[in-house]
């Protein structure tokens, strides 16, 4: 039996994957954030978007209020420039060890059950309740079946912000399909995970330099912001190699353990987290003052500032992850109860979010409240709402197996297992 001194100084030692875990906790808040200020962005026109008209922008601003503030306008911006990639970078450091425990076969299904089915219930379910206060700014008949038709009548299936999962299960199979050929050369996958601990400067130049390829050549052809919709699936034209690449960097990263790769709570990411920083701002800085030259008409603006547009998205979102990372292993390895139950709850509140985050807005034009105090109404009402009613659903057992932490516990009891593997976001 360890002596109580030899406890304590494991428990003083800094985890990596503790801060990691912790991330759940920290992304859900900046997720709930962006949701609800949309409604109060400073360029959106003074009417909301017709729903049956196209471009059907209203999929992407439900709400449009009449009150307004600038600063929403810069946090959604930075937001929008590195947030999808961070969350597919994070989902990625945790698949090579989860294939590794479960296999290919097992691994897949548990995806097709946690990805998959929540997908399905909440695009063709929650949807459309979500979006009905959406119709009724505009509606000329607001009665429910009116409502309907109209809906039915779209050229597409809305499904809000579930969006992410169905790219992420395709990124999921693709990983379990690549497995049983990787896993013969386990050590080549190793070998890569433990350049980027020793090399990380050559890593992440060729990490951003690949992501440069990955990007810039689909936002010149469809331009940075135009999304393809085919029933329930959406996805930006610009951004499918450029997420797949943060997947599978992710894979690579944590191929060889949280606590031993590049993102060690003593390795260079958390020692620099202050350089990433001013990497981060100068980058998004610069990114703003291009695409404030061509932000009217970008396809119309001449190809070099196309170009120049596009890279400073790529090194904006990447500064801008790795910041995230350094910044979280630097400061966010702590235990408290209130995070350690907001992060088991944070899957449920980002499938469920969306529907409080559309009806507070709604609801908040009534008022004659100041952009700000809305917003607040709005993220704290769905923050309480959405985490109660998560941990309420997370009571019955049948909904727990999908996005509750049960299976986790489970694993992480054994004191053996405990010992070498870390909290995995795709477990």
């Amino acid at each position: 039996m360890k002596s109580k001194t030899e406890r304590i100084q494991r428990a003083a030692v800094p985890r990596a994957s503790l801060a990691i875990d912790n991330l759940r906790a920290i992304v859900i808040l900046l997720v709930l954030a962006f949701h609800s200020v949309l409604a109060y962005l400073n360029f959106l026109p003074p009417q909301p978007f017709a729903f049956d008209q196209p471009p059907f922008l209203w999929r992407a601003f439900p709400i449009v209020d009449s009150q307004r503030w600038m600063g929403f306008d810069l946090f959604c911006a930075w937001l929008d420039v590195f947030l999808m990639s961070f969350f597919f970078l994070v989902s990625g450091l945790f698949v090579w060890p989860s294939l590794n425990r479960k296999g290919a076969w097992t691994f897949l299904s548990d995806r097709l059950l946690r990805i998959g089915v929540p997908f399905l219930l909440v695009a063709f379910l929650l949807m459309p309740v979500a979006h009905y206060p959406t119709y009724l700014q505009t509606a000329t008949d607001p009665s429910i079946a009116a409502y309907w038709q109209h809906w039915l009548a779209l050229p597409f299936w809305p499904c809000g912000p579930m969006w992410f999962l169905w790219l992420l299960l395709l990124w999921d199979i693709a990983a379990a399909g690549l497995y049983p050929l990787l896993a013969r050369h386990r050590e080549t996958v190793l070998r890569l995970s433990t350049y980027a601990r020793q090399n990380p400067a050559r890593f992440l130049a060729g990490f951003v330099l690949v992501s440069a390829i990955a990007y810039v050549p689909l936002a010149l052809i469809f331009g940075p912001s135009a999304w393809f919709h085919r029933g329930p699936f959406s996805f930006q034209l610009s951004r499918p190699l450029h997420y797949v690449l943060y997947f599978f960097a992710g894979a690579a990263i944590g191929a060889c353990g949280i606590e031993r790769g590049l993102l060690g709570a003593n390795g260079s990411l958390a020692r620099h987290w202050a350089g990433w920083l001013a990497a981060a701002f100068a980058s998004f800085v610069l990114w703003l003052l291009v695409m404030s030259q061509i932000v009217a008409d970008p396809g119309a603006a001449p190809i070099l500032w196309q170009i120049t547009a596009a890279l400073s998205f790529v090194l904006a979102c990447f500064a801008s992850c790795f910041l995230t990372l350094g910044a979280s292993v630097r400061f966010a390895q702590f235990r408290t109860r209130l995070c350690d139950s907001l992060k088991d709850n944070a899957y449920g509140m980002y499938l469920i979010h969306y529907l409080f985050i559309v009806w507070l807005q709604f609801a908040m034009l009534a008022t004659g409240l100041p952009a700000i105090l809305k917003a607040i109404i709005v993220f704290a009402g769905t923050l309480a709402l959405s985490w109660g009613a998560t941990a309420g659903l997370r009571q019955v057992s049948a909904v727990s197996q999908i996005i509750g932490e049960g299976r986790r516990a489970a694993v992480a009891s054994s004191p053996a297992r405990r010992s070498r593997e870390m909290p995995s976001l795709s477990d």
